[in-house]
């Protein structure tokens, strides 16, 4: 691309970003809004197919249609000198298929959180009646900032739309297919939920679960989907949370009928975990997280952001250890340009590794500051006559811990002090500071009791899910 820019529409290019088997990707400048766009082009050899710009038109009518944070916003769709472009939204970061290459894998938590953000959008998604079909790393954009967005319509269809009930199609990304796309059967939502389950299952482990067969195989991709034949996480990738375990498996399954139901069905199971988690404290976790990890480097045109005090806060103290009962380190926090479809290759000057962030307990992004062994004196004057007595300050009373309770299917709670609450309930509890013990009866499955160690004035969501009971 010149140097001087070229003017398409109301559009000033600027230079080509990446390049694919579909078309171009073009950044671009739209100065009536002093902002910056990504123009996506198709290729010359496919605008003659009239399928293929059909598709790639469709691709515009359905991002257009989805208004939503975590979804890349399409602004226009338009043609010039019969070359046919879509202007969205331009998203300064990674796509998370170079995160995953750098990291390998991700912390649960960190996971947890961009699955939560992908599972807000394709909630949205699935509510406008599309069906996404290419959900994967490379379509997942994460900024600088931390905000998560699911890109590429390229394959999306909309529900009322012929192509969904076209028999013996095959499109998609292998190894990134449900079963039904891979028999080329009628599609809707739940095919969209298998492959959230692959992607979290990546996130987690840093491999799908399922790949394309070897020369020496016996068997083939669609046979181990339809038996289940995957790695268990928990072998990849020690400690990984029971519940992130539970929903994969969920996900994966074969059948649609026996699979998590819905998008909204993921968002509220992975919402359960984290409380009442806002988008602007995931993006301030994921932010840090991935600063920390060199996973983003400042430039001269880049700076790394620095967070609101009290997002820093909220991200300092979002104990997700607390939630999710294996591993336990403590939120570091942070993440994106790179995808836009086309299976494009970003160009970026190379980074310098930044020495990872060490882990540190969850208690210690919260503990109060520490009372010496014996309390300070004061001094009180005397009379006037002899010298000063001396009297021990006043210990004020430590601030109540705020602990919310969450049990599945439900549970009576059972305070050490003979409190009884029974979930599932919005309220959160004062508890004081140190250690508890809680106990969690449901009348089928039995008794549990947890402990916990509390610090003064923190909050924290104490869940714990019965053997055997049924998946929500």
């Amino acid at each position: 691309m010149s140097a001087t820019a070229k003017k398409l529409g109301s559009f000033d290019v600027l230079e080509q970003i990446g390049e694919g088997g579909m078309g171009v990707v073009l950044l671009a400048r739209q100065p009536a809004l002093e902002r910056l766009v990504v123009l996506k082009k198709i290729r010359a050899e496919l605008a003659v197919d009239p399928s293929a710009v059909e598709r790639f038109e469709r691709e515009a009518r359905a991002a257009a249609s989805v208004h939503h944070q975590n979804v890349v916003a399409v602004y226009d769709c338009f043609s010039v000198r019969d070359d046919h472009y879509i202007a969205q939204e331009y998203v300064d970061g990674k796509d998370l298929r170079t995160v995953l290459t750098k990291l390998g894998r991700l912390d649960p938590n960190v996971a947890h959180l961009i699955a939560l953000e992908v599972a807000r959008a394709l909630e949205e998604i699935h509510a406008r009646g599309i069906v996404h079909r290419d959900l994967k790393p490379s379509n997942i954009l994460v900024s600088t900032e931390g905000a998560t967005k699911v890109a590429d319509f390229g394959i999306a269809l909309e529900s009322n739309g012929e192509g969904l009930t076209r028999p013996g199609t095959l499109v998609g990304s292998v190894p990134y297919l449900s079963p039904e796309q891979l028999l080329g059967e009628r599609i809707d939502c739940r095919s969209d939920v298998f492959l959230f389950g692959i992607l979290l299952y990546e996130m987690l482990t840093g491999v799908p679960p399922y790949r394309e067969s070897n020369g020496d195989a016996t068997d083939t991709l669609l046979e181990r989907m339809q038996r289940g034949l995957y790695v268990p996480p928990r072998r990849l990738a020690r400690g990984l949370p029971g519940h992130l375990v539970r929903l994969i498996r969920g996900c994966l399954k074969a059948k649609p009928a026996k699979r998590v139901q819905s998008s909204t069905h993921v968002r509220r199971r992975l919402e359960r975990r984290l409380g009442n988690i806002s988008p602007a404290d995931c993006r301030a976790a994921i932010a840090e997280y991935l600063w920390d990890r060199g996973v983003f480097e400042a430039t001269g045109e880049r700076t790394r952001p620095e967070p609101v005090a009290h997002l820093q806060r909220a991200a300092r103290s979002l104990s997700l250890a607390r939630a999710i009962p294996a591993g336990t380190a403590v939120l570091a926090t942070a993440f994106v340009l790179a995808g836009y479809g086309f299976g494009i290759r970003s160009r970026e000057a190379p980074y310098v590794p930044a020495e990872p962030a060490r882990a540190v307990p969850s208690t210690q992004a919260v503990v109060p500051a520490s009372r010496s062994a014996s309390p300070p004196e004061i001094r009180i004057a005397g009379s006037g006559v002899g010298p000063e007595r001396l009297a021990p300050a006043p210990i004020p009373e430590p601030e109540p811990a705020r602990v919310r309770f969450v049990a599945q299917p439900w549970a009576e709670v059972r305070l050490e002090d003979g409190r009884r609450i029974l979930t599932p309930s919005a309220s959160s509890v004062d508890l004081p500071p140190g250690k508890s013990t809680i106990l969690f009866e449901h009348p089928r499955y039995g008794a549990r009791e947890v402990d916990v160690d509390l610090v003064a004035g923190e909050e924290r969501v104490v869940s714990y899910d019965f053997e055997g009971s049924p998946e929500p």
